[in-house]
């Protein structure tokens, strides 16, 4: 079996690396915006996830019904952390990151599994699981 190619794989890290570094700097630049009960709640959201701008229309503020405030001000937030959360995983696909998977890495190395257990690198014999299946095992806890 070939030897991998350590300096490449380090390499190859790096660049990834960088390449996450400046989608991530880009992020922080960028400002989704999102409104709710007919533009009366805005909301301006960045690319990593911080509130830059929360409008709420006077007409919005009723003293009697504070309930529909808070629901106004949840909905648009929700909607603009779900457009900025798309905006990341759209920056972070175009830096490569979603086909990294760390165990592949390791067992390239020849290190898959290392101290995880039984055969297959998981206790109890199990083979490794691969990203999708990770996530569709997490959504069942």
């Amino acid at each position: 079996m070939p030897q991998p190619n350590i300096q490449q794989m380090l390499k190859q890290a790096q660049e990834m690396l960088a390449a996450q570094q400046k989608a991530q700097a880009e992020l922080a630049e960028k400002v989704v915006e999102a409104s709710a009960g007919g533009g009366m709640v805005k909301v301006a959201i960045s690319g990593n996830l911080e509130v830059k701008a929360l409008t709420i229309d006077p007409d919005a503020v009723d003293p009697d019904d504070v309930e529909m405030l808070q629901d106004l001000v949840m909905a648009a937030v929700n909607e603009a952390l779900r457009q900025a959360s798309e905006l990341q995983a759209k920056a972070l696909e175009g830096a490569g990151m979603p086909d990294f998977d760390p165990m592949a890495a390791l067992e390239s190395l020849g290190l898959g599994g290392a101290g995880l257990g039984g055969p297959g690198g998981l206790p109890g014999g199990m083979p490794p699981m691969n990203r999708a299946a990770r996530r569709a095992a997490k959504k069942r806890r």
